[in-house]
């Protein structure tokens, strides 16, 4: 029988476009390149019998235009306190080859990948409010918040749903839009990049994915 991974968790898409991600819409980024990053906090989560609950991590991205185009780059972020097993867990999974339709999505449009790096990474999500936090070492740092309408500028909700998406997979495939007050990258070269006012995803998601017989 073959052993199976799942990580089920809260879930951050805070990228550089306008708030209303064109990926979602099949349409091109706002400024022409896209810039940003993935990040899901782990409510439960194994890999065969390795857990991975509470754990966090994060992917940093940059592509020369639409994603789909390929030829990104991405710097892997994961949680300081994973320890090994559970550091090569999440790194086969995050590099696609444990199957997972949004992971091996990742990994044909990013061929440039950076050495992983282990960070403590800070995790503020409410969903209900549409705000929170990232922070991943010195890497990564986001600040989200609601959108809010013009006069008066009360919370202001929009909601995607995606019934046969690949990336909000948890329950009603669904994500709340938000606003990235703040979106920091230091990796260097083209992962080095700073936004204001842009575009974030906030979910709830569930992955899964069969473990490869090698790990």
């Amino acid at each position: 029988m073959t052993d199976t991974w799942s990580l089920e968790g809260a879930w951050f898409k805070n990228c550089n476009c306008d708030p209303g991600c064109p990926c979602d819409f099949n349409q091109a980024p706002t400024t022409g390149q896209c810039e940003g990053v993935i990040a899901m906090q782990i409510d439960e989560g194994h890999f065969g019998d390795v857990s991975l609950d509470g754990l966090k991590f994060v992917g940093a991205a940059w592509w020369p235009g639409r994603i789909d185009e390929g030829n990104g780059h991405i710097i892997p972020i994961v949680d300081e306190s994973a320890d090994e097993e559970q550091r090569n867990a999440l790194l086969t999974i995050l590099s696609g080859q444990a199957g997972g339709t949004m992971f091996e999505i990742f990994s044909a449009v990013c061929p440039h990948v950076r050495e992983p790096v282990f960070a403590p990474i800070d995790f503020e999500f409410d969903i209900e409010t549409r705000s929170g936090r990232l922070k991943a070492g010195e890497l990564v740092e986001s600040e989200v918040e609601t959108l809010r309408g013009i006069d008066p500028p009360d919370p202001y909700q929009i909601v995607v749903r995606i019934p046969d998406g690949f990336e909000y997979t948890g329950e009603n495939r669904e994500a709340e839009t938000a606003l990235s007050k703040s979106l920091k990258v230091r990796g260097g070269d083209q992962l080095d990049y700073e936004h204001t006012d842009s575009h974030s995803s906030m979910a709830f998601v569930k992955h899964e994915g069969q473990v490869p017989v090698a790990a």
